[in-house]
C-alpha cells in the first residue's frame, strides 16, 4: 500500500466517522466533515507571510563550555586549560570559527563540523552565558550575600526546565514563553487555521502551555500523527480501501467508538473529553495531508537526513516535512518544539559528550539543508534551550569516567536565515574560577549575562510580538537591560 493510500484512506476515514452519525450528531458531524473540506481547499492556496519557531531543548543540561572553547591566543584559554582538567579539549583538537564581532579565537567541540560549516557560512550563532534569572545580579559578592533574589532550586533539572520555559522564574509555574506567544498571535496571524499552532515532536511540554487554553499544543510523533492504538498502521485491520468499516472486530469497535465520540453531551467533563478527542481526529487528517503534500514537494527528505538517522533528526525531519506542507496546516505562524536527552554527564562525559555532538551537529546541519531546498530558510528560526551549562571544573581525575556537575549560565545555539550568524552575542565569561562570574566553591558555575527573559523576547519579536504584547509575554523583562538596545549585544535576528 502506497503512502498515497495509506493518505487517502486516512481522509476517507475521517470523511466516514464524520459521516457515520449524522442522524444523531448532525452538527458536530458537519463541523467536522466541512474542517476536513477546509483543509483540502488550505493545500492548494499558499502562505503569505509565514515564520516558524523551532525550540530544540537539550534536556540534562549540555556542557556548553565544551561546545565553544575559547582557542590559543584567547585571554580565557589559560583559564579554560587549568580549570577543566582532564576534560579539557586541546587546541589542536578543535574546529576553527571566523566570528565577525570578535577578535579573539574560538573554536568548537571536534565532533561538531557540521555546525563549524554552519557558523562560519553565516547560518549560525552564539548567544553567551545565558540563563535563569530572577533579576540581574551584578557580581559573586551580590549573589553570596543574598542582595539580589536568585530564582528557586538553582542547579535543580526539574526547576530549571521549567524556568526556561516559562521565562518566570520567581512565580510557580502557569504557562510557558511559547504558549503565550502562541495565545496572543494565533487569532490574527491564523485565522484559516487547520492545526494547532503549538506542534510538538516531544510529546506534552510547558514551553507550549498558554494561561487561558485557546491554543492546545498538538502533539505528533516522527512518523506522523498519534493515531488510535488497535486498528493496525493507519487503521488496515478496521478500514477498507475505500474507508469503509470493516465487517470484523476491530472495524465494528472503531464504528462504535466513533459513532461514541460524536454524541454530544449535557455532562461538561464528558463533552469536553469528546471535543478533545474530535479535534485530535480532525488534525489527525490535516497532518497526513501535509505529509502527502511534502513527498509531493520534489524534497528528498531521507537523502538530506541521510546522516542524520537519530531521534534528534527524525524530529526535525519531520517539522522539515510539515513545513513543506505548511499550507495544508494553513498558519501563518507556527511554534514547533522537539528535544533530546542524555546531556546530564556526571560521568564518562569525554565519550558520552562526543556521541552528543555528533548527532546534534548531524540533525542541525540536516535540518538548515532542508529548509534551503524548500526555499523557507528565511522564514524560520531555530533556537536551543537547556537547564544550564555544567560546572568548568571536573569531578574527577580520570578522563575515561570523570564529568561536570550542574552549573548556570552557557552558551545557546540559534541558527537559520533570519539569524545574522558568524557571531557571537551577549557576553562571554572570563572561565576564571572564584572571579566575578563563578558563584560559589570555584567549580566555574557562571552567573548568566543574558536572561532566559532577554534571549526569548528577540526571537518573540521576530515572529510577530509587538512591543504592547512583550510585557504580557515577558512580564520580568523590564528588570534587565532592553534586549533591543545595544549594550546586551543580543542582536541576533533580522527584525525588519
Amino acid at each position: 500500500m502506497s503512502a498515497k493510500d495509506n493518505n487517502y484512506n486516512r481522509r476517507q476515514f475521517l470523511r466516514q466517522s464524520a459521516c457515520a452519525s449524522l442522524g444523531l450528531t448532525g452538527l458536530v458531524s458537519t463541523l467536522a466533515h466541512l474542517r476536513l473540506m477546509q483543509a483540502a481547499v488550505a493545500c492548494q492556496n499558499p502562505l503569505p507571510d509565514f515564520r516558524a519557531m523551532v525550540c530544540l531543548f537539550l534536556f540534562g543540561g549540555i556542557d556548553s563550555n565544551n561546545i565553544l572553547i575559547p582557542a590559543t591566543g584567547h585571554p580565557a584559554r589559560a583559564d579554560y586549560d587549568s580549570g577543566r582538567g582532564v576534560l579539557a579539549i586541546p587546541d589542536s583538537s578543535l574546529l576553527d570559527i571566523f566570528p565577525d564581532n570578535s577578535t579573539d579565537p574560538y573554536g568548537l567541540h571536534p565532533n561538531l563540523q557540521p555546525m563549524a560549516d554552519l557558523f562560519n557560512s553565516g547560518e549560525l550563532a552564539f548567544v553567551n552565558n545565558t540563563g535563569s534569572l530572577s533579576y540581574p545580579i551584578p557580581d559573586r559578592c551580590a549573589y553570596l550575600n543574598g542582595t539580589v533574589p536568585v530564582p528557586p532550586q538553582l542547579f535543580s533539572h526539574s526547576d530549571q526546565q521549567i524556568q526556561w520555559q516559562s521565562s518566570i522564574p520567581d512565580k510557580p509555574f502557569q504557562s510557558g514563553w511559547g504558549g503565550r506567544i502562541a495565545e496572543l498571535l494565533n487569532a490574527s496571524y491564523n485565522p484559516m487555521s487547520e492545526v494547532s499552532m503549538s506542534i510538538s515532536l516531544a510529546g506534552s511540554n510547558s514551553f507550549q502551555i498558554g494561561t487561558g487554553g485557546s491554543v492546545v499544543q498538538y502533539a505528533v510523533t516522527p512518523t506522523g500523527a498519534v493515531s488510535l492504538v488497535g486498528y493496525g498502521n493507519n487503521y488496515e485491520n478496521a478500514l477498507n480501501p475505500d474507508g469503509s468499516y470493516q465487517t470484523n472486530n476491530a472495524g465494528m469497535r472503531l464504528k462504535a467508538f466513533e459513532e461514541i465520540m460524536n454524541y454530544t453531551h449535557t455532562h461538561l467533563l464528558e463533552e469536553g473529553y469528546d471535543t478533545v478527542v474530535r479535534r485530535a481526529r480532525d488534525q489527525e487528517g490535516v497532518i497526513g495531508d501535509a505529509i502527502q503534500a511534502a513527498d509531493n514537494s520534489g524534497v528528498d527528505f531521507d537523502a538530506i537526513f541521510f546522516n542524520a538517522q537519530t531521534p534528534m533528526g527524525d524530529q526535525l525531519k519531520m517539522i522539515a516535512k510539515l513545513i513543506a506542507g505548511r499550507d495544508c496546516l494553513a498558519n501563518q505562524r507556527q511554534i514547533y518544539f522537539c528535544s533530546m536527552g542524555g546531556y546530564d554527564t556526571h560521568q564518562d562525559q569525554n565519550n558520552d559528550l562526543n556521541n552528543l555532538c555528533d548527532e546534534l551537529g548531524s540533525a542541525l546541519k540536516a535540518f538548515s539543508d532542508a529548509m534551503i531546498a524548500l526555499g523557507v530558510n528565511d522564514d524560520v528560526l531555530t533556537c536551543t534551550n537547556s537547564d544550564f551549562t555544567r560546572t568548568l571544573t571536573p569531578n574527577g581525575i580520570d578522563p575515561n569516567s570523570s564529568g561536570s556537575d550542574h552549573g548556570w549560565g552557557g552558551h545557546q545555539i540559534v541558527m537559520g536565515g533570519p539569524v545574522y550568524g558568524k557571531n557571537l552575542y551577549g557576553s562571554f565569561p572570563s572561565l576564571k574560577v572564584g572571579d566575578d562570574d563563578d558563584v560559589d566553591n570555584n567549580r566555574g558555575r557562571w552567573i548568566p549575562s543574558t536572561a532566559v527573559d532577554q534571549y526569548a523576547a528577540v526571537c518573540a519579536k521576530w515572529i510577530g510580538v509587538d512591543s504592547s504584547g512583550m510585557d504580557a509575554i515577558f512580564p520580568n523583562l523590564h528588570r534587565f537591560d532592553d534586549p533591543f538596545g545595544s549594550g546586551p549585544n543580543l542582536q541576533f535576528v533580522d527584525l525588519t
